[in-house]
Parts: structure tokens; sequence; C-alpha cells
């Protein structure tokens, strides 16, 4: 905006003052003409009483003395052909002026001053001034010149003022655009300080007023989303007293196991719902530890439908650029569509390794396929969720990768997560 507020100032202070200048220079370049003219006219004037009263000698004199003190060449043309000073062959112009008419013209040596002078015994004689092209335009160049530069300052000057008037436009305008993407970046809490002209006020106002709006709606979702969160609870305590109740220990064991985690995945989604700030360091997990105690915990039920497990971990630490939580999230959702989608008693193999700076866990089973847009989130041709291939997607995103669906060896469903390194608070 700055650049073109300049151009439009610009042309339009080089359009006028050409349209000022121009005509001041022609006008210019006119006087300096018409001065020099008055000035040899005047000259040829002051020898009239000479030339129609004097004998030849005197009006020799008189005109190599004037041609002298003027540096302008001097000519009388005397009735009877006899040419005194400058010894140049009659003109058009000298032979109308000998019948009384006096004139000026212009010639290839520069401007005539043709004179007729009457009263003489013997007839008319002419006087002739030629003024030359640098007296004629003596002076012009520097007015020129000074014109020219008055008219650059101006530009500048215009430039200058048009560049002080774009920067009260377009720092509101900057300032607006870093406050709406540090909102896209879930700062919510960044306002921006009305400024410039009323209209950027009243965006910066409406701006404001989005950003508490939303705020406002975010809160009172994850307001609700933990109250019902919070809600599970008391479910989940009855079934860890029911799982106190069996006889069997193994049995009481595992469920209340697995009451435990289901407990700790609803305080870690309260805690979350009601964080309101993104943490202060990067994020950062090791995939190694994370998928391997997640397909031990899966490995229980495979064992009850008679589903064969078959576990390909690279040898750890494999840090990646997501939370533990939400690369536990991400398995689960993962194994969970295997046991979802799959008869029982079909096998399914999980393989965890690096790949090029990326770290790659592949899902992949023996079943009918995955069905028709099961990364749509929300959708799902199974009668579930349709979230957990979503949540994959997101925590791969969350690391700098993606993921990808395609067949399995034998025509099953294969999921690949690929998870990028943890980034470094400077790059974060």
């Amino acid at each position: 905006m700055r650049a073109r507020l300049a151009l439009l100032v610009a042309a339009v202070s080089v359009l006028t003052l050409i349209a000022f200048l121009v005509p001041l220079a022609l006008l210019v370049r006119t006087v300096a003409e018409d001065r020099a003219t008055v000035r040899a006219t005047a000259d040829a004037q002051s020898l009239v009483p000479v030339v129609g009263t004097a004998d030849a000698a005197t009006i020799r004199l008189t005109v190599e003395q004037l041609a002298a003190e003027s540096g302008r060449p001097v000519s009388v043309f005397l009735p009877d052909g006899t040419v005194l000073g400058a010894q140049t062959p009659r003109t058009p112009a000298v032979a109308l002026a000998a019948r009384g008419q006096s004139l000026t013209g212009e010639s290839a040596a520069g401007r005539e001053v043709v004179i007729a002078v009457q009263g003489r015994a013997d007839g008319t004689g002419v006087i002739r001034i030629v003024v030359p092209q640098h007296e004629l335009t003596a002076g012009v160049t520097r007015a020129w010149l000074v014109l020219a530069l008055l008219g650059v300052i101006l530009v500048l000057i215009g430039l200058l003022v048009a560049d002080r008037l774009a920067r009260t436009l377009v720092r509101p305008i900057s300032d607006l655009s870093a406050v709406s993407h540090r909102l896209a970046n879930a700062e919510l809490d960044a306002r921006v300080t009305p400024a410039g002209p009323p209209e950027l006020r009243e965006v910066a106002g409406a701006l404001n007023h989005l950003a508490t709006r939303i705020q406002v709606l975010l809160v009172q979702e994850r307001e609700q989303v933990a109250d019902l969160s919070h809600q599970l609870r008391t479910p989940l305590t009855a079934l860890r007293l029911e799982a106190e109740s069996l006889r069997d220990p193994e049995d009481a064991a595992r469920i209340t196991a697995a009451a435990d985690g289901l407990e700790r995945a609803v305080t870690g989604l309260i805690r979350q719902a009601r964080w309101r700030h993104s943490p202060a360091g990067p994020a950062a997990s090791d995939a190694a530890a994370i998928v391997a105690d997640r397909v031990a915990f899966w490995s229980v039920l495979a064992e009850d439908t008679g589903r064969a497990v078959t576990l390909d971990l690279a040898p750890g630490p494999l840090p990646v650029g997501v939370a533990a939580d939400d690369l536990a999230a991400a398995v689960d959702a993962l194994l969970g569509n295997v046991f979802a989608h799959t008869p029982d008693g079909t096998s399914f193999a999980v393989r965890l390794a690096p790949d090029a700076g990326e770290v790659v866990l592949s899902v992949a089973d023996e079943g009918p396929g995955m069905p028709a847009g099961a990364v749509r989130r929300g959708a799902s041709a199974a009668g579930s969720t349709g979230l957990g291939l979503d949540i994959a997607r997101r925590a791969a995103q969350t690391a700098g990768g993606r993921l990808e669906l395609r067949t399995g060896p034998r025509d099953g469903a294969q999921v690949l997560l690929r998870l990028g390194p943890p980034t470094s608070p400077r790059q974060a």
C-alpha cells in the first residue's frame, strides 16, 4: 500500500509539475528572446539620427563603436548601395525595409532587427542588427535547470508526505494482520489497539470483539467437555468396585488396571479441556516406549478374541514431536480400529522404525480392508464415532508428519503414521 500511494502521489505530482513548469519554461525562453530583441532594437534606434543626417564616415565610425560595445553584427545599407559595418548581402528583410517598413525577422544567423531610416536626401537607409542565437537563449538553460531542480524537490517532498501518510494507514493494518495471525495460532488473549482512520478503528474494534466472543465460546465449550468428562468418574468408580468384588484375582486386577487407565485418560481430558494456554516448551515423546506399552495393553484383548499380534519395534528411544498422551491416543485409535472393523481371529502386525528422518508406525491387518470415508471426521461405516483416524491424523500433523492409508500385504488395511522429530525451542 505504501508503494502504491507513493506511486500515485508521484504520478499526480509529475503531471501537475509538467502542466505548470512546461508553460513556464516556454515563457522563460520567450522572455529571454524578447529581452534580447528589445536591446537590439534600442541599439538600432540609437543609430537612426546618425544615419539620417551624418555622412558615410561618421556613420561608419558610429556603427563600429556600437558593434564593439554590443558584440552583435551591425550593418547600415545606404540608398546608393554602400554597406557600412558588417559586410553582409541584402536579405529580403533589408529589401522590404528599403521601402520604408521596419520589421523583425528570423534568419539562419539569428534574429534580424531591421529599421528603415527615412529623411535622407538620397533615399531610405536601412539599419540591420542580427541578434545571435546564444544571446536569444542567454540564461534560458540555467532557468530551466532551476525549474527542473524545483520540480524534483517538489516531487520528493510529495513522496515524503505520501510515505508519512501511508505509514499512518499501513501501521494499523499491519497490527490488524499480526493480531489475526496470533488469533489463528490460538493466542486468544491477543488484542489490537484501535488506530488510524475511523474505518480502521472500527475494524479493530470488531476484531477485538470477535476475539473476545471466540474466547468466551471456547471457554464455555471446554467447561462443557470437562463437565461431561467429570461425569464419567461415577461409572468408573462403580466399575472399580465391581472389579474388586470379583473372585478371580487375575480378572479383578486386569479390570481394575483397565479402569485405572480409563480414569487417567478421563483425568487428562479434563485437564486438557480446562487448559487455556499452549505448553511452554515443544512437545516430545519416545515413540518406541509408548507403542510398546499400548500394544501390550491391547494384546490382552487380542488374546481373548483369538488375534495373532506381530510386533516389530526398532530399538529405542525414537523421539517424535508429539506429546506422549496424544501419541498414546493415536496408537489406541489405530489399534481400536483393527478390533472394531475386523472380525475376531483377524491377525494384525505393528511395526515401528525410523525412515528418512521420520519415525513410521505401521498397523496392518488381514481383514476386509479400510471402509470408504474412514478418514473423514465424524463419518464411519461401522457405527463408531468416526474420530479414531482423525485423532491419529492430527497427532501426525502435530509432529510435522502425515497419515497414509494403504492396502495391506494380504488385501487388508494398512495405516502408516509418519511422525517428525521434536522441534527445538528456536524452531518451535
